[in-house]
């Protein structure tokens, strides 16, 4: 289903109208796209610009890994594993790598390998040993490896998925040393949604993880008996048989349950695409399908920034402070909203500002003292369309919206200054009572 349209998600009172918009670039047809389950997203807003059956928990194979990687990144940045940190690997992950029927690079008990090494092999060659390796490392074994997977998973809002081991592959495939206490013939599942969602962090998060992702080939142990030219699985990258201008990423997947899976991430003139597609037809067909959802999204959409950074509300451009040495603070918001506008979409945009009504006096104004980027309310996107908008998932909800906020200090009078003001109120009152007292006299 295409997602195109734009409804404010927030119940907005005392709102002001202040802009529309409306762009209408090129047309494009809506794709069919000839996979189990399907997603493509606008990383800048989370929006859905394509979505087919995204709910649904399948076998999602090496694309996994992606959890992987998440985990090690984190570990490394709590300090907790390094770069260059040498690790041995047990008898049972040497022989795993052994499996040339599985993606793999030989590894030896003898030897010592660095964290840098296991995790090249696994973000670009989909190394399984290597995988294991970096698992045990981060949490002792990989069972307890598996446990923080899905405790990770919810603190993230996964909610259809679930992890069974650290590689993606079926655990009938590990030769007797799948995790403990999971079953022998399980594998890791997650739907479509949740593996873009898990994307999504791990490019937002740790954008880093692109450099090693973008590495069409490299080789481990050159020069060594062990030496294999790692050539990155996704023939997306530039050399590779599917190339796709701006793909720097992400993961493939596959098994035979599984079929062929990609999670894909493409980037042209600043605009950022991720995509997930499940259960193609086969490996070339994983690509195939991505493109077709990358030339949707370019050729469909534009990106319109609706809310300019530092934008103000005509119908309130300050908040009176009484008590401030600057009787008044001009208000703005603190950020822009960008977000995907649809080919043939002529409808505008509005914005809408709200005031939050507790962070006012019982008078409608502010106290001083006021520090400058003191959030007094909102400005929100709204679109009066067929469809609401649909966000990869419910924390993303609120990128329709940006906090309006206070643009200068405002220190309070003092006592003098107030006392003054007050006799000065009072006696305003006063003759403003006495006048309408006499006006009444002769009316």
């Amino acid at each position: 289903m295409k997602r195109y349209t734009y409804k404010s998600m927030t119940a907005l009172t005392a709102a002001a109208l202040l802009a529309t918009v409306a762009i209408t670039p090129a047309s494009a047809q809506e794709p069919s796209i000839d996979a189990e389950a399907s997603i493509l997203v606008d990383m800048e807003s989370g929006v859905l610009l394509y979505e087919d059956n995204i709910d649904e928990q399948l076998p999602v194979a090496s694309m996994s890994k992606m959890m992987t990687e998440y985990l090690v990144n984190r570990a490394i940045e709590a300090g907790e594993l390094s770069w260059d940190q040498e690790l041995t690997v047990t008898d049972e992950v040497a022989l795993l790598s052994q499996d040339r029927t599985l993606s793999n690079v030989f590894l030896r008990t003898d030897t010592t390998y660095t964290v840098e090494e296991m995790y090249e092999a696994m973000a670009i060659y989909s190394a399984n040993g290597s995988t294991i390796a970096l698992a045990e490392a981060v949490a002792g074994s990989e069972a307890a490896f598996v446990d923080l997977m899905n405790e990770t998973a919810e603190e993230l809002g996964l909610t259809n998925t679930h992890f069974v081991n650290s590689t993606g592959l079926n655990n009938s495939s590990m030769q007797g040393f799948h995790p403990e206490g999971t079953d022998e013939n399980a594998e890791n599942e997650m739907s479509a949604r949740d593996t873009a969602t898990l994307a999504y962090h791990v490019i937002t998060e740790y954008p880093e993880i692109l450099e090693t992702a973008n590495i069409p080939s490299l080789p481990f142990r050159e020069g060594t008996n062990d030496y294999v030219e790692m050539t990155n699985w996704n023939w997306m990258l530039p050399g590779h048989l599917f190339e796709y201008e701006g793909v720097d990423g992400l993961k493939t997947g596959s098994t035979s349950r599984a079929g062929s899976a990609f999670t894909g991430t493409v980037e042209q003139d600043g605009t950022r695409l991720l995509s997930v597609v499940m259960r193609t037809e086969d490996n070339s067909a994983r690509f195939q399908q991505t493109k077709v959802l990358y030339d949707y999204g370019f050729d469909t959409y534009e990106t319109a920034e609706i809310v300019e950074e530092g934008q103000q509300d005509p119908e309130m451009l300050t908040i009176e402070v009484p008590s401030g040495r600057d009787q008044e603070v001009a208000i703005a918001t603190a950020s822009n909203i960008v977000v995907p506008v649809s080919s043939g979409d002529e409808e505008n945009f509005n914005v809408e500002f709200t005031i939050a009504a507790d962070v006012l006096n019982e008078d409608g104004t502010l106290d001083a003292p006021v520090e400058a980027g003191t959030t007094v309310g909102y400005a929100t996107i709204s679109y009066a369309g067929e469809e609401d908008v649909e966000y990869l998932n419910e924390k993303l909800e609120n990128q329709n919206r940006v906090p309006v906020v206070t643009q200068q200090d405002v220190e309070r009078s003092n006592w003098f200054v107030l006392s003054m003001r007050g006799i000065g109120d009072f006696f305003s009152g006063l003759w403003g009572r006495t006048t309408d007292m006499i006006g009444g006299w002769f009316s």
